[in-house]
């Protein structure tokens, strides 16, 4: 089987498909991309189904080489990328040749890239998804990010002869400039705050901890205060939740987030959103808008059109 080399792993470095929806009832965590649309569309752009399995890479990028002659793309945030020091396109589909090495340089903007091979990575699946969950080290390679050495074997190739490069698409997510506005629906336990709290919550933006991880992001912002106590009943936790633990600073809860928790949850990120809230990082400033399930509802539906002509083409 042919492979890729990992000649540098990167900052965090990890594989990523959709993740294990369905099982949470069962305790076990989704998992899956922190950008599924950027996700989506470098699926989309080498020709894979949704489902494939990518490199999700994060603030620093790795060094790879490739065993035989591969189309790949790379969507999500904005690296330098080179192939054996030439420059290679974001947003489009390009060729790797066998033996080459393609580099992530320096970031430019957004925290997580995420990197397609025609063909998708085809680790062994854990309860049928190939997605990396660090905390409980399943899926990937033994649940870890990648390190220097790694094999990431590829499906057989299936593409007949030599298919020019693509051009360049546009992206999918609108990528921040270190700071974000993302919509909210309020709830599910909004009645667990003060009258103000949804305000409140708008009121200034929130920085990104240095603490967060996929997980979730621990904010640093304006208070939001109880008035029924700061522990409820563990119920489940949505992707995009915000969670108000006593300090009264939210932690919005991300792809590795727990499958259930204690905290009342004042308002829950946008599906359209949630792209967005996924490229930012540690230092970074989110704040919140609360909209109505109209509006949430419409702004799903362009996204997704958006992303379904493009997995039409394939």
């Amino acid at each position: 089987m042919k492979a890729i080399h990992v000649v540098k792993a990167g900052m965090l470095t990890t594989i990523q498909d959709r993740g294990r929806w369905g099982l949470q009832a069962q305790g076990v965590p989704v998992a899956g991309p922190m950008d599924p649309r950027s996700h989506r569309l470098a699926n989309a752009l080498v020709g894979n189904d949704p489902t494939a399995a990518t490199l999700e890479v994060t603030l620093v990028g790795p060094e790879l080489e490739f065993d035989d002659e591969r189309m790949v793309a790379v969507a999500g945030a904005e690296f330098e990328l080179t192939i054996d020091g030439r420059s290679a396109p974001f947003n489009a589909a390009f060729l790797v040749a066998a033996g080459a090495q393609l580099r992530f340089g320096r970031r430019l903007r957004g925290s997580r890239a995420y990197l397609a091979v025609e063909g998708g990575i085809a680790v062994p699946p854990v309860l049928g998804s190939r997605a990396t969950h660090v905390i409980s080290a399943m899926g990937g390679i033994q649940g870890r990010p990648l390190k220097a050495g790694d094999l990431l074997p590829l499906t057989d190739s299936t593409r007949i002869g030599r298919p020019p490069t693509s051009a360049p698409r546009a992206s999918i997510v609108l990528l921040p400039e270190r700071q974000a506005v993302v919509r909210v629906l309020a709830g599910p336990q909004h009645d667990y705050f003060s009258a103000d709290a949804l305000d409140v919550l708008q009121s200034a933006p929130y920085t990104i901890s240095h603490t967060s991880d996929r997980m979730g992001f621990r904010l640093q912002g304006p208070r939001l205060a109880h008035v029924r106590g700061a522990d409820i009943i563990s119920d489940a936790t949505p992707l995009g939740v915000l969670q108000v633990p006593a300090s009264g600073q939210p932690i919005l809860l991300m792809a590795d987030r727990q499958t259930s928790g204690g905290y009342p949850k004042i308002a829950t990120v946008i599906s359209a959103d949630i792209s967005v809230a996924g490229q930012l990082g540690p230092g970074d400033a989110i704040m919140f808008a609360v909209c109505s399930p109209r509006e949430a509802l419409a702004a799903l539906i362009v996204q997704e059109r958006a992303l379904m002509a493009m997995e039409d083409r394939r």
